[in-house]
């Protein structure tokens, strides 16, 4: 009998209850806003950077209102504005580059390697196109960290990290997010804390974290930021930055809350789900799994495997064949964008240039969502379904 999967790639746990709780609580006062509080009240935004600040050993975090939000932020906190160029993974997803372009500059792409990481020959050979790396840690990936941020320091190139995909990571025991100047986090529904939409900012500057708290809004309420630097780094600041709103509000952050002081627990539950798979894939002919580095402490929500120098038939007979059993496979090889999984290539207001190892890469990545809805035996499932229809599609393509 052939086996199949019956689980939903796209349902997510509940809401804890305590995260319910706290929600309801906000509603029924109706201060969902963050500067409305009453007398001796200290807003769930606020307490939810301090919270998260203190996570993440950083001096200072910002609540904001999605992990896009936060990106575009940061490179204008850094001076990054209209003319500018950034480098940046050429895999990632479309909020990254979207982020760049958001405020007047162009992406120049780097190139990934087979690991599904920044090829650090490449940026090095680029990085003197510009100032600024906004650094993907695409899909849980982390590059050597140590490697990069000496190219980086060395070459003047200030980084900043998109931690959609690696909130609970680390890289030689050192948080993602807390190598470059900032940390970009988002609380999307598919990432390890669920609001919905909102995400965070962090960092130790506090020049840097000033801007981006008048930038998201404060008007002159900086003031009431416990986990912002002192009044009195705002002083020229609060006059000369802009505000374009995109604070959290108080519902997002009681939400959030509880998840934060469960987010160890929920991490190690996300690895056994992926060594299941990973384990069940493993030495399958003609799939490649991504190396983990022993210096990568990983939080993998999702899986990814190549099928390289596979041709397009080839691999559509693989995502048929895993449908057909009840397993989702995203491929960012297809010609047109389908989804979340664009590339560089469909960019186009980015201008980007042909990149042959890149799109060798890409034209083999395959990608799925590991919901904590998902048992460890279900994982174990989806790895045989796998197996079985890459190994039919390999004999096939032999004969």
């Amino acid at each position: 009998m052939t086996e199949r999967f019956t689980g939903s790639f796209t349902q997510q746990e509940p809401i804890p209850d305590t995260g319910i709780e706290a929600a309801l609580a906000v509603l029924k006062h109706g201060r969902l806003h963050r500067y409305n509080t009453v007398e001796g009240e200290v807003a769930e935004a606020d307490l939810l950077e301090q919270e998260f600040a203190a996570l993440m050993g950083a001096k200072y975090c910002l609540a904001v209102a999605s992990g896009g939000y936060a990106m575009a932020t940061a490179l204008r906190a850094c001076g990054i504005g209209p003319g500018d160029q950034v480098l940046s993974n050429a895999f990632t997803l479309a909020p990254v580059p979207g982020a760049i372009a958001s405020v007047g500059a162009t992406p120049v792409f780097i190139e990934v390697t087979q690991d599904l990481t920044i090829d650090l020959a490449d940026l090095a050979a680029k990085a003197d196109q510009a100032k600024v790396l906004l650094l993907s840690h695409m899909r849980g990936h982390i590059a050597d960290m140590d490697a990069l941020m000496a190219l980086c320091n060395e070459r003047g190139i200030t980084v900043i990290e998109d931690c959609a995909h690696t909130m609970g990571a680390k890289w030689n025991g050192t948080w993602s997010g807390r190598h470059g100047v900032l940390g970009c986090y988002s609380c999307q529904t598919y990432k390890h804390v669920n609001s919905g939409e909102g995400g965070f900012l962090v960092g130790d500057d506090p020049k840097l974290m000033a801007r981006a708290t008048m930038l998201s809004g404060s008007y002159m309420m900086y003031g009431r930021h416990s986990a912002a630097p002192a009044p009195e780094v705002f002083d020229d600041i609060r006059l000369e930055t802009p505000n374009i709103s995109g604070r959290m509000d108080n519902l997002r952050a009681a939400i959030l809350r509880p998840q934060l002081r469960d987010l160890p627990r929920q991490c190690a539950r996300w690895n056994d789900l992926y060594r299941a798979v990973e384990d069940g894939l493993a030495q399958t002919p003609g799939l490649y799994l991504p190396h983990r580095p022993e210096a990568e402490d990983y939080v993998m929500s999702s899986f990814q495997f190549l099928l390289l120098d596979w041709d397009a038939v080839a691999i559509r007979k693989v995502i048929a064949g895993c449908l057909n059993r009840g397993v989702e496979l995203k491929w960012f090889g297809a010609d047109d964008p389908v989804a979340f999984t664009s590339k560089y290539d469909s960019w186009r207001y980015a201008n980007p240039q042909p990149m042959p190892q890149t799109d060798r890469v890409l034209h083999g990545v395959l990608d799925m969502r590991l919901p904590l809805t998902f048992s460890v035996e279900d994982c174990a499932v989806i790895a045989r379904i796998i197996r079985d229809e890459v190994g039919r599609a390999y004999q096939m393509a032999a004969e």
